[in-house]
């Protein structure tokens, strides 16, 4: 059951986020007198499609995003006054950032949405929450696994809390670190609450752990829901909206120097199949959690998107730039060329990616295939 509502959650969050950056490209095209030949929810081959005017809106049968083809995007049809190339660079812009701008959109009516109903968050006594926020099921949580301490080699993970040590109710996490330290040695049960299951794990905590791990790898905190009346949601959703993507592109940023100092990288990438593993997880804690999974991953995203490398958004609006600095239009084939490269890049890149997600998860993926065959 889990398997199936993994899959069926990757495919929903995948297809939403690409769909909704595609239909910013759409929307905006319209409005901008550009021609549309068609607008597709899913990847060929394609199962039906309905023309209404001079666009065909199809449904393909893979059901991981969407597309649109707009006339003249490629360089061709240059008499056509409703081709791409043959509109303002205002206009051109506007279209390539669209895309960008509806997933940064899309993560704030979910983040507010889940302001409203109650997000998930670490709580600090040093803290205080504002006069309109509500604060319910206060919880001791995981906010962090060390791998290969026991808590990890147990099944632990990030956002579980704590309901129990052996007999005892923990409300505190003092309650948990005496619990854990006194049952230092020796096999203990901790039972767990993950979204609306309800664990429990034989763990023996170490006597003498490395330092900094603790005696079963794990750091705690305070964990409740938060919410805000819902006229005061939106405001929320915006600010935490706006420090998310600041925190998304300083870390992208870090990421970067690392590579150009030549420092590998590849354990803080993610492909497809990481994607997959965070979903079932986070799947297993609840919608909420799932909602804000959805609107980080979308920031993220966009993000990617706006990066100027030829083939995404972001260096397709860097040509425009040059051609503007220029005063001509930039060379179509150069163009063309530059964002074939580009893709396969990213293409290889995604495949290296993948397949070290894959070496990761390789344990995890034999025991997903026993589950099936």
């Amino acid at each position: 059951m889990i398997i199936l509502l993994t899959i069926l959650a990757f495919i929903v969050i995948l297809g939403l986020l690409v769909f909704v950056h595609e239909l910013g490209h759409f929307v905006v095209a319209k409005k901008s007198g550009m021609k549309v030949e068609e607008f597709g929810f899913g990847f060929p081959p394609k199962i039906f499609g309905i023309k209404k005017g001079e666009t065909t809106y199809s449904i393909n049968l893979i059901p991981l995003g969407g597309f649109v083809k707009i006339v003249g995007e490629d360089g061709s049809d240059a008499l056509d006054p409703q081709s791409f190339g043959n509109k303002p660079a205002w206009k051109r812009f506007l279209v390539l950032i669209a895309g960008v701008t509806m997933n940064v959109i899309l993560a704030w009516i979910l983040i507010s949405i889940g302001m409203a109903v109650g997000l998930p968050t670490a709580l600090s006594q040093s803290d205080s929450l504002p006069k309109s926020a509500r604060l319910r099921d206060v919880a001791v949580g995981i906010l962090e696994v060390q791998p290969g301490t026991p808590a990890d080699q147990a099944g632990l993970k990030l956002g579980d809390l704590i309901v129990k040590i052996d007999n005892q109710n923990i409300a505190t996490i003092q309650q948990a670190q005496d619990a854990t330290k006194q049952d230092a040695g020796k096999a203990a049960v901790y039972t767990i609450k993950r979204g609306q299951q309800t664990l429990q794990k034989t763990i023996t905590p170490r006597a003498n752990p490395p330092a900094g791990e603790g005696p079963l790898g794990i750091a705690l905190g305070s964990v409740g829901f938060v919410s805000y009346p819902w006229y005061e949601a939106p405001i929320r959703g915006f600010t935490a909206t706006v420090n998310v993507i600041v925190l998304t592109v300083t870390t992208f940023a870090g990421i970067i120097w690392q590579f150009v100092q030549g420092h590998h990288v590849g354990a803080a990438l993610s492909g497809p199949v990481g994607i997959a593993v965070l979903t079932r997880d986070v799947t297993q804690l609840g919608f909420i959690y799932l909602l804000q999974f959805t609107a980080i991953l979308s920031i993220n995203l966009a993000i990617i998107n706006a990066i100027p490398f030829p083939a995404l958004d972001g260096g397709r609006i860097l040509f425009l730039v040059i051609e503007k600095l220029r005063g001509r239009k930039m060379d179509v084939r150069a163009e063309s060329w530059a964002n074939t490269i580009g893709f396969m890049l990213l293409i290889l890149l995604m495949i290296a990616v993948t397949v070290k997600d894959v070496s990761h998860y390789s344990q995890g993926f034999k025991h997903l295939f026993q589950k099936i065959f």
